[in-house]
């Protein structure tokens, strides 16, 4: 059995994962990371602006561990998502202008308005749906898993959630039944250091999420979640292993959200050091020289993806302005139950 990786482990070869991608595929992958990173940016001002309202949680400093997750991913692979996971939804394909329509409840929204900033689906590319209750996600991924293998594909389901939600039952229920019965399923824990506002050096007995996977039978590894070669390569490994029936692996990104954990937290059990610590570690930065280094995109090619990812963000944001309010006559479309025998 594969123990956990621990965060001394020698990066991945970037030569080789470079190779792995073609220039398209990883300018895309920057364009993606810029395109979460302007989605968040514009959500929070549209919120100050008083343009939209309730809360939102924002995945600002998390880009590289969304993107490298789903770099090599089908449209046919699943996902399911969390309460902060705009990042997720735009790394699997969604349209930020979609997006952004669900976001101003409008009827043109991925979910007609009705799902708002913690629900955003997208089941067309794979995306099953952001889950507004910590760990919520992680049965589901286990249930899409069990779909896929009764169906005899060979796809996966990714499941992202956080640190806090690896002290939940659901999370110790879901990877034990994926471990019995060995599905298809990766579970990616985005380390963000705290669980609201509690640390996790307060909330945890061990040091890391990824040494649970011992207890499962799996392997688990511990990625510098802020290098999205590091991200992308290890979910590569995992993703093959569920392909070829080898089971589930619990992946752990070490991360860092750079606002606080809604809007509504007054960020008072941070500090502003810690938070310029983690700033320096910019994951789209770091992208964007090293694909400058490799001589993939030059500083030209990289300002013009920033330019056309701010153009992109502020036509959604426009698009969700102009969109359809739903009728209150229709407030129970859409709204269903199963009436038992």
């Amino acid at each position: 059995m594969n123990k956990p990786v621990r965060e001394s482990a020698p990066a991945p070869n970037l030569r080789d994962f470079y190779r792995h991608f073609d220039n398209a595929a990883l300018a895309d992958a920057l364009r993606r990371m810029h395109l979460i990173r302007r989605f968040e940016e514009g959500a929070e001002d549209a919120y100050t602006r008083g343009l939209i309202h309730g809360t939102m949680h924002l995945s600002i400093g998390q880009e590289a561990s969304a993107v490298g997750s789903c770099m090599d991913l089908r449209k046919t692979d699943y996902i399911t998502s969390t309460h902060r996971g705009h990042g997720h939804c735009i790394a699997k394909g969604a349209d930020p202008k979609l997006m952004f329509a669900e976001f101003f409840g409008k009827e043109e929204g991925y979910c007609r308005g009705r799902g708002g900033s913690m629900h955003i689906a997208d089941v067309e590319s794979g995306n099953l749906g952001a889950n507004g209750i910590v760990g919520g996600g992680i049965p589901i991924a286990v249930g899409a898993a069990l779909a896929i293998r009764k169906q005899k594909r060979d796809d996966v389901a990714v499941c992202f959630f956080s640190d806090g939600a690896s002290n939940e039952g659901a999370f110790h229920e879901a990877l034990n039944i994926a471990a019995i019965w060995r599905l298809p399923v990766l579970f990616i824990c985005e380390n963000n250091k705290y669980g609201m506002s509690v640390s996790t050096e307060r909330s945890m007995a061990v040091e890391h999420v990824a040494d649970r996977a011992s207890s499962y039978k799996m392997p688990g590894e511990i990625i510098d979640g802020n290098r999205i070669e590091d991200v992308a390569e290890t979910v590569m490994r995992a993703t093959a292993r569920a392909r070829n029936g080898e089971g589930p692996t619990l992946l752990e990104c070490k991360t860092y959200r750079i606002r606080g954990h809604s809007k509504s937290d007054r960020n008072r059990y941070r500090t502003k050091e810690e938070i310029e610590e983690w700033q320096a570690r910019d994951p789209i930065g770091h992208f964007e020289t090293s694909l400058e280094s490799f001589g993939i995109l030059s500083k030209e090619e990289v300002a013009a993806i920033r330019a056309a990812t701010e153009a992109e963000i502020i036509a959604a944001i426009e698009y969700a302005r102009n969109g359809t309010d739903p009728s209150p006559t229709e407030v129970t479309r859409d709204v269903y139950t199963v009436r038992g025998r």
